[in-house]
């Protein structure tokens, strides 16, 4: 099996704790504060500044998690689209100043849409025009800075929706990212397939991926072991099929992110 390595996602203040073990390997880092639109704008300035003075002598793959509360990418109404466009932009202020080169926007695809969107044959891809009229221009100014947007499943239950949103925009820089709790959870309460078909659908299309353990009933993001997913399998599908996507620990407990680490480390995943 390919060798992977595994990183975190984490909040500014999560850096003093793994500072040393994120630069020892130089590991992916995914930071999370500007999912929330206090945090945006000016507000990110301080928050930029201290992440980079704990990672001095890093050099690993930085990201970050894009404004998602109450911004729907696929808005009807174009005043509120104007919103959700300002915000992630300013997601991607943060990351240009950050230098980070990944961010993660939430999939538009609910359970609603798995079960209805195929009862119009027009559903699809008037969802799909609406998404791009949200996406376009972020998606030209973060071609312009270099930044990747990879498109997380949330309540996806069809793991090739997101993957088809990603490739209608006809560019390299927007790609897929996986939640592996979020679609153990569509697995267990919704009938989707278990986590490693999203990563086989996903294929090289898969940029990015949050790795957390549940129980396939709620969003637990609970460290490696203390849930059920079938983590041989998942990391069979990653090196086969998408070797060189981020991974990243999302864990609600930080300080589990090196319990999480060694677990999967020990059953020989991750490096």
């Amino acid at each position: 099996m390919t060798e992977l390595k595994l990183g975190a996602a984490l909040m500014v203040s999560d850096l003093p704790a793994h500072r040393d073990w994120l630069i020892d390997g130089q590991r992916d880092l995914e930071i999370q504060n500007f999912i929330f639109a206090e945090n945006l704008g000016d507000a990110a300035l301080d928050l930029v500044a201290t992440a980079k003075s704990q990672l001095i002598g890093y050099s690993g793959r930085l990201g970050i998690h894009g404004p998602f509360y109450d911004l729907p990418l696929d808005c009807r109404d174009p005043e509120v689209r104007m919103i959700v466009q300002k915000r992630l932009d300013q997601g991607l202020d943060a990351a240009a100043a950050l230098g980070a080169t990944q961010m993660v926007m939430h999939s538009p695809y609910s359970t609603w849409s798995a079960y209805n969107l195929d009862a119009d044959i027009k559903a699809r891809a008037e969802k799909l025009k609406r998404a791009h009229d949200t996406l376009i221009p972020v998606v030209a100014r973060a071609g312009a800075l270099g930044v990747e947007l990879v498109i997380e499943n949330i309540e996806d239950k069809n793991p090739m929706d997101r993957i088809t949103l990603a490739d209608s925009f006809g560019v390299d820089h927007v790609r897929a990212s996986l939640d592996t709790g979020h679609a153990h959870y569509a697995h267990g309460a919704t009938g989707a397939p278990p986590v490693d078909y999203y990563v086989r659908v996903a294929g090289a299309k898969l940029a990015h991926v949050h790795i957390q353990d549940a129980d396939g009933f709620a969003d637990r993001h609970w460290a490696p072991g203390q849930g059920t997913v079938n983590w041989h399998a998942v990391f069979a599908a990653l090196a086969e099929s998408a070797p060189i996507a981020r991974l990243v620990l999302e864990l609600k407990n930080t300080a589990d992110v090196i319990t999480g680490f060694e677990y999967l480390r020990d059953l020989g995943l991750v490096a």
